[in-house]
């Protein structure tokens, strides 16, 4: 039987956790983050401007959390978006849209589920959850 090597990530660059729970872990080549919500790293507050704002942070918060594993936007292959309102959809499909649209994202977006929330920690209108079996292989080093 092989040894699976987990690893925890933890990033001063991102917000930390609600709770006793790591920002990310990988598990021999696979890498698993926990949701993101649209909160400012340095307040610890959510950012001002509603949901496309949220959305947005939380696309950012993510990012920093992928660039402390030494990976980044184009090894995501999956998401799951969390909403308290389905009629957030449309705005934050085009934050998420346009953010997977250029640069080092690679113009692609990744596989996306939508959940609604009905209890929230934080108030929080929008989560952005990437979910298992999302990295590149080459992405992890072991």
């Amino acid at each position: 039987m092989s040894v699976l090597i987990r690893k925890i990530i933890n990033t001063a660059s991102a917000p930390a956790t609600i709770g006793p729970y790591s920002q990310s872990v990988v598990v021999d080549r696979t890498m698993y983050i926990s949701g993101q919500l649209g909160m400012d790293v340095a307040s610890g507050q959510l950012v001002d401007g509603g949901v496309k704002a949220q959305a947005k942070q939380a696309l950012i918060n993510m990012g920093e959390i992928l660039k402390a594993a030494d990976c980044d936007y184009t090894n995501v292959v999956k998401t799951t978006v969390l909403l308290a309102d389905i009629n957030d959809f449309n705005g934050v499909n085009e934050v998420y849209k346009t953010w997977w649209a250029g640069g080092n994202r690679g113009g692609r977006c990744p596989r996306s589920s939508l959940r609604l929330l009905t209890r929230r920690p934080h108030h929080k209108q929008v989560v952005v959850q990437p979910s298992r079996d999302q990295w590149k292989p080459s992405c992890i080093s072991r």
